[in-house]
């Protein structure tokens, strides 16, 4: 039976563990047949990680992506081999998360310094930078529990070192969390504050529009008081117009056969028959004593309606702007 090809990099590592040779899973310990797949990711500003990991296959410790650096742990503590190679990756993915969260941090002061927080996409994006970076801090602490298991045994003198380990992977937490919950509470502050924003422009829109309505109740007034005057004087006008129209048709050259006397008798009849009938009538007496309230309504609408100059009706685009818009 031919040996299987060797583990040099992580996609032949995935491929070996039977996976898609992609990027690694969210999981920093991933098992097969053949070995043992840890993976540790690199953070840097603007670009995505680097991703490195150790093939453990039996006793054998390969490095995949290239070796740290020496830390300072493995120094100290006199590491060597595959556990001073463990934890010097582990150093250096430390070192980076704290370089991106104190990168973060940073940003997230010079918002914390302004008076007015950061707009909502600002600080989304700070949300996103440090959920990102939170991912990778718990994939580190995920991994240092494991190695405090079974998978710690093929990492010899990893023991000593594994506390400090722990501590400066839970100091991340700590620290990301800290970052996290200040994110959010600015969060909180801008959608207060858009929120307060929102409802000076609806009140600001509740006042015009309770202006509207008083106008328009205005205009009615005014428009009914201008329709009952207009109903007097088509009264009046159709009582005066009988007679009239009568006097007209008796004056003519035709009717000069009528005797003068039933002449006065017919006119005064044709104007008299129309007054009484008309103001005689109830409706008509109860709005000849409201004409002078219907007046003066009148005079009101007048004086709350005043004219707009024709010069103005032409302007356009120099309406007020209601609703003041967020920076």
């Amino acid at each position: 039976m031919p040996e299987p090809p060797s583990v040099s990099t992580i996609p032949e590592a995935l491929v070996a563990l039977g996976l898609p040779a992609s990027a690694p899973e969210r999981r920093p310990v991933l098992r097969g047949a053949r070995g043992t797949l840890i993976t540790i990711a690199e953070l840097h500003e603007g670009r995505p990680p680097t991703w490195y990991g150790l093939w453990v296959e039996g006793a054998t410790v390969r490095p995949l992506g290239g070796a740290p650096p020496p830390s300072l742990l493995s120094g100290e503590s006199h590491l060597a081999g595959p556990t001073a190679l463990l934890v010097d990756r582990l150093q250096a993915g430390f070192r980076a998360a704290v370089e991106r969260l104190e990168a973060l941090g940073s940003r997230l002061d010079d918002i914390e310094a302004r008076p007015d927080p950061g707009p909502i996409a600002e600080l989304a994006q700070q949300q996103r930078a440090l959920a990102a970076v939170r991912k990778h801090v718990v994939r580190l602490a995920v991994l240092l529990v494991d190695l405090g298991g079974p998978l710690g045994t093929s990492f010899p003198g990893l023991g000593p070192a594994l506390p400090q380990l722990q501590n400066e992977a839970a100091h991340l937490e700590t620290l990301s969390a800290g970052l996290a919950q200040a994110t959010r509470d600015l969060v909180g502050i801008r959608t207060a504050m858009e929120s307060n924003r929102l409802a000076e422009s609806a009140n600001e829109l509740g006042r015009v529009s309770n202006r509207i309505a008083a106008l328009a109740n205005t205009s009615n007034l005014r428009m009914l008081g201008v329709a009952y005057l207009a109903l007097v004087l088509g009264l009046v006008s159709a009582v005066v117009l009988i007679p009239n129209t009568a006097a007209t048709i008796l004056g003519m050259p035709s009717a000069a056969w009528v005797p003068g006397l039933w002449v006065d008798v017919i006119l005064v009849v044709l104007a008299a028959v129309p007054i009484a009938f008309v103001f005689s009538r109830r409706w008509v007496h109860r709005m000849l004593r409201g004409i002078g309230s219907y007046e003066s309504r009148s005079a009101e609408g007048l004086a709350d309606l005043p004219e707009v100059p024709a010069a103005d009706v032409d302007r356009h685009g120099e309406g007020e702007r209601l609703i003041r818009q967020a920076p």
